[in-house]
């Protein structure tokens, strides 16, 4: 019999054990906790074992390889997004051709599993779910049996009005191979959520097996600390791998190379792993020690838990706490109950970390600290700061007023002595905050501040293409999450920062090697109040006024409740426009509307502006760059047919010179530019490349696939709010409703697809599609295009997601239909050949 033990877990409630391993990894008795399962299951001579994972696979397939070393045979499955519990299953399905059992590699157990299987055999059930009674099953997930033990009622965490049973789902299942048919191919579905209704729905063989013994759900570190004092209490066998030594009164485990001085005093069960020492006149009860730890003189350890490479110095008092690897303890220092300290933590001495403290990796605790709260882990919450030009990251919790303050002394550091910056905000109080503590880190490096405060990005893009900075930075609240900041970094010319820009920062950041400025020499802050109407007066250079004011434009606008609302119903206004504005308030504790929002703002938007009969509505993103445009009739227009819309209506305004868009745009676009004798330069996805193409004289405009526009003869920057202007103006001076300048447009079909793909295999998929390309028309500006005549197809791994991008593009619908399933197909076949 086959089991499959569930190990994909990211363990965010055991954090901040889980911070650097995953949870099936974390050490139990000095052994990682699955280790445990997989003695449970051979002791029941249950040895060809699949493994699910995700979260971190490479450390546990590190460790337990292909089993051989512990008596059982390992196969690896690691699903290459968030299946769901069942779903996951459901990608080992070829591995599982006989009846199996499943169980989580995160439970520490002594069930007896055979009287399971026994029982499932001998009803004929096609599932088994294990059941135990617990005293709060709250919490869990409650089951109702009948007489002959079939499932009748699941109640998921019920409240206590709702309980009429103490009995719950263990999630250890037995299960057939028939279950298959049942679990949807490729979609997230989950064992109690989704399963096991549907089965009970449709009267299946559907059991539930009550069993005693010990049980406990290990998901968070109040779950961890019980689960060693139950252990340590006897109250459950597990396998220990110290040998046990005589002492009177105690149970003492030690491992290999043990040191343990005169005078130690030993209380209940104490373990301590290889190569530890604990030196004379230390009291230890009820605690694990791992390997190569040093326990110094003095110091009382009563139920602690201490992983590996531990430092405990002398007169040190820890009790009922976690201590993880590379951990130093300074002297005298005192840790009350349901402590945690994640790994590479250094606490000086005489410091006292107050009750349920959690103090996340890397951090460094000063002498004679009283902590009260969570230190929360900051300083390595990415592989790398920068994402493109941002940093990102949870307001006060990942991007914290002290780690700002850091990262502005950094990027100080990297900018000349004396210097000026210009930093500016959205509406936010967080984004308000944040920028406050970065201006401090900033001034420390001896560089000046320019603060425009509350602006739009535009805006502060603009004024650095003037003189007198030589960058930027905008914090503004991510319209993904709204508990995220992000800080936009800008170089001299208003232009996304660089990846070498951004890595320079990052060097100083992480080395520290900071420039401290001389007390008399630090940076100073100055205000720049004229420089909205800097910009408009460049706003109105950029347009044709006159043809704008003798219309009367009616528009409606939905601001978002971004900076941009102050200022540009003004600016139309001016140009003679009826501007009926949305959401232009601004709510400094609610801060602009969230991605989810923006479907139900459009169809409101759309309505507006039929029942007023304006000539266009515009959606403008809170960071004031991005539009949506609705048209006359109420249409919302996609991203990638607004970008076909905009230059026809460029090109038939009479505009000449050259569109900058990027590789995966239409290439109706070429079509069109060339019947107007202009021509089109094809760049990189990134915004970075389509602005630097613009900065050329010959560009008119670049687009990218987001709804974002960029005039150069404004300026060589994405701009909403003079998009929406410029718009207004070419419809006027096209005299054609923007409902019929889309009729004129070519016809063809754009297709977009994506796969998921770990990072480690994108390098590995593009040379398998440069191989592909080798005897066909292909181009390799970004990713790799292949054309087949007027129709292609392009293949191009994402920047910042684990994915791979499809893009097609045919005269025909199901041409275009063909290309991207067989590309498609490719990538997901390549990505088996080279073992993902």
């Amino acid at each position: 019999m086959k089991a499959v033990i569930m190990a994909g877990g990211f363990g965010t409630r055991m954090q901040p054990l889980t911070c650097n391993i995953p949870k099936p990894m974390v050490p139990l008795m000095n052994r990682p906790i699955m280790l445990h399962i997989v003695e449970l299951l051979k002791k029941y001579q249950i040895t060809d074992l699949v493994m699910l994972l995700y979260h971190q696979p490479s450390v546990i397939k590190n460790f337990f390889r292909d089993g051989a070393d512990l008596g059982v045979r390992i196969t690896y499955v690691t699903p290459l997004e968030d299946m769901g519990t069942a779903g996951a299953v459901k990608c080992a399905e070829k591995f599982l051709d006989e009846r199996f059992l499943i169980i989580s590699g995160d439970l520490l157990t002594d069930f007896n599993l055979q009287k399971v299987i026994d029982f499932h055999e001998s009803s004929k059930a096609l599932a088994t779910i294990t059941l135990t009674s617990v005293k709060d099953p709250l919490q869990f997930g409650v089951v109702i049996t009948d007489k002959e033990k079939r499932i009748t009622q699941f109640l998921e965490k019920p409240g206590w009005g709702e309980v009429i049973s103490d009995t719950i789902n263990t999630g250890i299942y037995v299960l057939e191979p028939e279950i298959f048919k049942y679990i949807p191919e490729g979609e997230n579905f989950d064992f109690s959520q989704d399963l096991f209704p549907l089965l009970l729905k449709k009267k299946s063989q559907l059991f539930g097996f009550p069993v005693k013994g010990y049980w406990r759900d290990i998901g968070n570190t109040d779950s961890y600390r019980e689960a060693h004092h139950d252990i340590l209490k006897g109250k459950v066998s597990v396998k220990v791998d110290e040998s046990r030594r005589e002492m009177a009164g105690a149970d003492l485990r030690l491992g290999l190379d043990v040191k343990l001085g005169e005078g130690t005093v030993v209380e209940g069960t104490v373990v301590v792993g290889d190569n530890s020492q604990v030196k004379g006149g230390s009291q230890i009860k009820d605690s694990v020690i791992g390997r190569n730890c040093t326990v110094e003189p003095g110091v009382k350890l009563s139920r602690a838990v201490i992983w590996d490479n531990v430092y405990i110095k002398k007169g040190a008092k820890i009790t009922d706490c976690v201590i993880c690897n590379n951990v130093s303890v300074g002297p005298s220092t005192t840790m009350e109950e349901g402590g945690v300290v994640a790994d590479d933590t250094s606490i000086g001495e005489e410091s006292y970390i107050k009750r349920d403290v959690k103090i996340w990796p890397r951090k460094v605790i000063e002498s004679g600290s009283t902590v009260t709260g969570n230190l929360i882990w900051g300083e390595r919450w990415k592989k790398s700061l920068f994402e493109g030009e941002m940093i990102k990251g949870l307001t006060n919790i990942e991007l914290t007023p002290e780690f700002v303050a850091k990262l502005g002394c950094a990027y100080g550091t990297s900018l000349p002595k004396g210097s000026h910056v210009l930093v500016g905000r959205d509406a936010t109080l967080s984004s308000r905050m944040l920028k406050r503590s970065f201006l401090g880190g900033i001034l420390s490096a001896g560089v000046n501040v320019r603060d425009i405060r509350m602006v739009s990005l535009p805006i502060l893009r603009y004024k650095l293409r003037t003189f007198g900075e030589v960058g930027g930075a905008h914090f503004r609240q991510s319209t993904d999450d709204p508990a995220t900041t992000e800080i936009v970094f800008l170089d001299a010319d208003g232009l996304d920062f660089s990846s070498s820009m951004g890595k320079n920062v990052e060097r100083i950041f992480y080395k520290e090697n900071f420039r401290r400025a001389h007390y008399m020499e630090p940076g100073g802050i100055t205000e720049l109040p004229q420089v909205m109407d800097f910009y408009r007066e460049g706003f109105f250079r950029g347009l044709d006024q006159q043809v704008i004011r003798g219309a009367g434009a009616k528009v409606v606008i939905d601001f978002n409740h971004s900076p941009a609302g102050q200022i540009l119903p003004q600016i139309l206004n001016d140009l003679g426009c009826e501007v009926i504005g949305l959401n232009t308030y601004l709510d400094e504790q609610r801060g602009s509307k969230t991605v989810d929002e923006k479907p139900n703002s459009l169809q409101q938007l759309a309505k507006i502006v039929v029942t007023l009969e304006a000539r266009a509505g515009f959606w403008l993103d809170p960071t004031a760059e991005e539009i949506v445009l609705v048209d006359e009739t109420g249409k919302i227009h996609a991203p990638e047919e607004l970008l076909c819309l905009m230059t026809a209506l460029m090109l038939k305004s009479g505009a000449r010179g050259a569109l900058a868009v990027p590789v995966s745009a239409s290439s109706v676009i070429e079509q069109m530019a060339q019947e107007n004798g202009c021509s089109v330069r094809r760049t990189k996805s990134m915004e970075r490349s389509m602005i630097e193409a613009a900065i050329s004289p010959e560009v008119v405009m670049a687009g990218s696939m987001g709804g974002r526009f960029a005039f150069p003869k404004f300026q060589a920057a994405f701009d909403g709010m003079f998009t929406v202007a410029k718009t207004i103006e070419l419809s006027i001076t096209v005299g054609t409703p923007l409902s019929h300048v889309l009729r004129e447009v070519p016809r063809s079909s754009f297709l977009q697809g994506k796969v998921p793909c770990v990072w480690e295999k994108k390098g590995g998929i593009m040379r398998k599609m440069s191989e592909d390309s080798l005897d066909k028309e292909a181009s390799f500006i970004d990713g790799i295009k292949v054309s087949f005549g007027q129709d292609w197809v392009l293949v191009l791994p994402d920047q910042y997601q684990p994915v791979i991008h499809v893009v097609a593009e045919a005269k025909e619908q199901k041409r275009a239909e063909k290309l991207l399933e067989q590309y498609m197909q490719k990538v997901e076949n390549w990505k088996k050949e080279l073992g993902q």
